[in-house]
């Protein structure tokens, strides 16, 4: 039963509200016309209200000559002040109107008289509708004041009544069809809070319509019956009915419009909060009030827009120094200094960059470097590496820092085989060598308050970049060191040999290479062959 009801609320948002994609031309009319219906429904329902109160429900006052004949007056006067009113009410509020028509012929933002027709509209239809029920109530007055001042008093009562049922119920009506074009008028330029829009003074004007003007009949009634000597029971029993009829009955039809008036925006905002939670932070939600709610709905906006630019930046920091440096600083904070922690490198670098730059076109270059960095990138983030910086040609991987491995040196040395084999598969035309690594190194963030970069300083980095450049004159184009091949796992360890031992440019200390088992590098069975033929 609630999901009928909230589908038949949704249908019924729908159809005020009018079909979506139509253009403003379009909202106009169909607003101008629903309008107009709604605001002559309601004058029509106090008009009526009026004169059936006035004529069957509160006694004339005692004295009158011919009552007949008053009502008579009464009645011709009222159809001819409503016949004549009325095209009066339209003309004028066609009048009020024509700047929203003007906003609707174009496709720009609206200038402020357009804006105040659209977020003071419900308030000056209702100012035109006080007028319009004081004139007629003015004139009605003084037309019976003639035949006795009770009789004035009573349909000035009668016609405060009708004219405050009438101008509350144009102001809800109004303030909920004019929603969609406030909506595009607020999306331009949200208007600061007006206290004129806000929950107050809706809650009054449905209070005043619901249950203020109810009570005000009975007193009036209650008056009545004591200034009115031949006020029967019967007739004080049906006022009262009468009254108590309208209490619930139009009481809940403007309860509603104004409980509703205050749920939509607070419905909208809830839904856009649930959409956040699920992570999407494209939600927004209309702005189409220019009170309380109003101001709800766009600080919505405004949280939702700051979250979008808050997650496009720490995208962007993640990019650039990589997403487990920027969750760690957004985690822990960013201070200069740094931390010795045991790590892994990988140092993979270009042979012949330089001559490939001189020989083709930069944008060919461009595209080799980044598909060359792509592929480093990838597999280094399979396997639980971090890319800590790009040196022109050259990639720095770091396993272990900042977020811990189970096995740095055993996913450093898989990713570092798994690169090579990628490389020669689908770039041949480049030519990487490759160097890992391990050991102790210090990760932190170095450089001054106003710009620092994280990065990773020690002698395994040294040796992998040394392994790397000595890794290009090889078959495999890929080395290890013996340290991080005794650092990893069996089962990554069991994929490599054991080499010679070499001194590093730049390194006191010896080297004892290591390189991946796998397939014969490309002219081993050629030259295996030759020899074989040559002892033969």
């Amino acid at each position: 039963m609630a999901v009928g009801g909230r589908n038949r609320a949704e249908r019924l948002r729908t159809w005020l509200d009018g079909p979506s994609g139509v253009s403003r031309v379009g909202l106009e009319r169909r607003t101008r016309w629903m309008l107009i219906v709604a605001v002559g429904g309601a004058n029509l329902a106090g008009a009526l209200f009026v004169l059936l109160f006035s004529t069957f429900v509160m006694p004339d006052p005692p004295g009158l000559a011919d009552p007949a004949r008053v009502r008579l007056v009464n009645l011709v006067v009222f159809s001819a002040y409503v016949l004549f009113g009325a095209p009066i009410g339209i003309a004028w509020g066609i009048r009020l109107c024509r700047p929203l028509r003007t906003f609707a012929a174009h496709d720009g933002e609206p200038d402020e008289i357009e804006r105040r027709a659209v977020l003071r509209g419900p308030l000056r239809l209702m100012a035109m509708q006080a007028t319009l029920w004081a004139s007629g109530a003015a004139g009605w007055a003084v037309i019976d004041l003639a035949y006795s001042p009770l009789l004035a008093l009573k349909v000035s009562m009668i016609t405060l009544l009708g004219a405050i049922t009438t101008c509350a119920l144009v102001y809800l009506l109004a303030e909920r069809l004019l929603r969609p074009f406030a909506a595009i008028v607020m999306a331009s330029r949200p208007t600061p809070h007006d206290g004129w829009f806000g929950i107050t003074p809706r809650t009054m004007l449905a209070w005043a319509l619901g249950t203020g003007v109810p009570l005000l009949g009975l007193v009036i009634t209650a008056v009545a019956a004591l200034v009115v000597t031949g006020m029967s029971l019967t007739q004080l029993a049906v006022t009262i009915l009468v009254l108590g009829g309208v209490a619930l009955l139009v009481g809940f039809e403007v309860t509603y419009i104004a409980a509703r008036a205050v749920a939509d925006p607070v419905r909208s905002v809830r839904e856009g909060l649930a959409r956040i939670e699920r992570g999407d932070l494209q939600a927004s939600v209309p702005v189409y009030d220019a009170g309380e709610l109003g101001g709800l709905q766009a600080g919505f906006n405004h949280m939702a827009t700051g979250l979008r630019e808050n997650e496009r930046i720490r995208d962007l920091f993640g990019r650039h120094v990589g997403e487990d440096v920027a969750r760690h600083a957004l985690e822990h904070g960013v201070a200069l200094g740094g931390e010795v922690c045991e790590a892994a490198v990988i140092f993979a670098d270009l042979k012949g960059s330089t001559r490939l730059a001189a020989t083709r076109p930069p944008g060919e270059v461009v595209g080799l470097l980044n598909a060359y960095f792509g592929i480093v990138v990838e597999v280094v983030a399979a396997h639980g590496g971090l890319i800590n910086k790009f040196q022109g040609d050259a990639a720095l991987a770091v396993f272990g820092a900042p977020q811990q491995l189970e096995d740095p040196a055993g996913q450093a040395l898989a990713a570092a085989r798994k690169l090579s084999h990628r490389l020669r598969a689908e770039l041949p035309q480049l030519h990487a060598g490759i160097g890992v690594s391990s050991g102790q190194v210090v990760a932190g963030h170095i450089g001054a308050e106003q710009r620092l970069e994280y990065t990773v300083i020690g002698d395994p980095v040294n040796e992998a970049a040394r392994l790397s450049d000595l890794a290009k004159s090889t078959d495999e184009r890929l080395l290890a060191s013996a340290t991080v091949v005794g650092a990893a796992h069996q089962g990554e360890a069991s994929r490599w040999r054991l080499g010679n031992t070499v001194t590093l440019r730049g390194r006191p200390a010896r080297t004892r290479l290591a390189s991946p088992f796998g397939p014969p590098p490309p002219g081993t069975i050629q030259r295996v062959l030759r020899l074989l033929n040559h002892r033969k």
